[in-house]
């Protein structure tokens, strides 16, 4: 089962503009405890290089664009997060790298949980453990 999809999120507007809504229960699949963002990310940076032991995240570019590599311990793969009326839905136990910011890029993250430094898993080969552990 993936631990990482698409969420779709409903554009409503008119001639004025667009407006997105995003609800705990509804379009966020988790009780939302924390929410941050990451802009002016300088060109070439790369972020993430984790997983999170309990944490789950929505990820949504809602201006410019980036790269996500997810890594569950047996596939990787590269997404492309471009429009901002779809969020990237990341479990636990799911390692993340962040590339290629455009100059522009507004990364919203929305957190499952408080900031705890112990949630994390830093080391790619610590994180392999843990995931085989886990299965």
């Amino acid at each position: 089962m993936a631990k990482y999809n698409f969420i779709s999120f409903q554009t409503l507007g008119d001639d004025r503009g667009s407006l997105i809504a995003i609800e705990q229960g509804y379009n966020a699949p988790f009780e939302i405890k924390r929410v941050y963002y990451i802009f002016d990310t300088k060109e070439g940076v790369k972020r993430g290089f984790h997983a999170h032991k309990n944490l789950q995240q929505l990820c949504i570019a809602v201006k410019g664009n980036c790269t996500f590599v997810l890594d569950d311990g047996e596939k990787r793969e590269e997404i492309k997060l471009t429009n901002p009326n779809q969020g990237l839905y990341i479990e636990n136990n799911i390692w993340r790298e962040m590339k290629e910011f455009s100059s522009d890029c507004v990364l919203v993250v929305l957190a499952s949980e408080h900031y705890d430094e112990n949630d994390y898993i830093r080391d790619y080969d610590k994180f392999l453990e843990e995931v085989k552990n886990d299965s």
